[in-house]
């Protein structure tokens, strides 16, 4: 997975107080709790902007903010990255540190239809761990802020549609890395918009975790009849996972 060479023109590092965030956020006693426990400090490092990458503004997009989270521990609940959203008003990418190593973390996150003051935020994507010395790539190219909100994106997204897992301590899945997607899955991916595809990513993910349950049933049955039963919905859940691609991707694409 592709770490990025944020422009030194977009440098901002300034620090964001937890205090600010509980503020912003209308932090519960748990979640101050839980932002205490897990993460060491919060900078708001990188602000893209068309003064600082030279591309213009969308109606949707203005700036793209780049935040890095020190943790204090290697996992991070995802309500902690949600509140972090929910306090900064643009679209964010975060960077998660831990230990000499760093990961990428983000939503697609949008203004409301019906609250332009207001901004939905989806389900998190996040990479593996890498070392910090990873080499880092220049930005992908883009005509506009949106275009380059959705190429950051991407990679992280499109990884999640090739290998679909189940959440992890911290929330939300892993992904691999997507140089590693398979050909076929990658075409068809492409001819999906990226909201297309991210609503494919949590489909698949959901019937993911219905399969973990069934067999998670069978495996606690010990009675013969009731476990024919069981195999019998877990194959027609297998079915229906394979149906759900094929018709999700078929329909979509265009």
């Amino acid at each position: 997975m592709t770490l990025f060479a944020w422009p030194k023109a977009a440098a901002f590092g300034r620090v964001i107080p937890k205090s600010k965030i509980y503020e912003h956020a209308s932090a519960s006693s748990a979640l101050k709790e839980r932002f205490v426990q897990q993460v060491e400090q919060i900078i708001w490092a990188y602000k893209l902007a068309p003064e600082t990458v030279n591309l213009p503004a969308t109606a949707t997009v203005t700036e793209i903010q780049i935040v890095r989270v020190t943790l204090k521990g290697s996992s991070l609940d995802q309500d902690l990255l949600k509140a972090i959203d929910r306090a900064i008003p643009f679209p964010l990418i975060f960077e998660l540190i831990n230990n000499g190593r760093t990961k990428l973390a983000a939503a697609y996150k949008r203004p409301s239809d019906s609250d332009a003051h207001r901004w939905v935020v989806g389900n998190y994507f996040e990479t593996d761990w890498l070392a910090e010395q990873t080499p880092r790539h220049p930005l992908p190219m883009a005509l506009d802020m949106a275009a380059l909100y959705e190429r950051l994106l991407s990679p992280l997204v499109d990884a999640r549609l090739a290998y679909p897992a189940p959440a992890t301590a911290t929330g939300f899945p892993e992904v691999k890395d997507a140089a590693s997607t398979p050909a076929d899955h990658a075409d068809e991916s492409e001819r999906l918009s990226l909201e297309q595809r991210i609503a494919l990513a949590d489909t698949l993910a959901a019937q993911h975790k219905e399969i973990e349950r069934i067999q998670s049933r069978l495996r606690r049955e010990k009675q013969f009849n009731k476990r024919v039963a069981i195999n019998a919905e877990l194959r027609e859940a297998r079915q229906t996972l394979k149906r759900l691609t094929q018709q999700q991707v078929a329909s979509a694409s265009y």
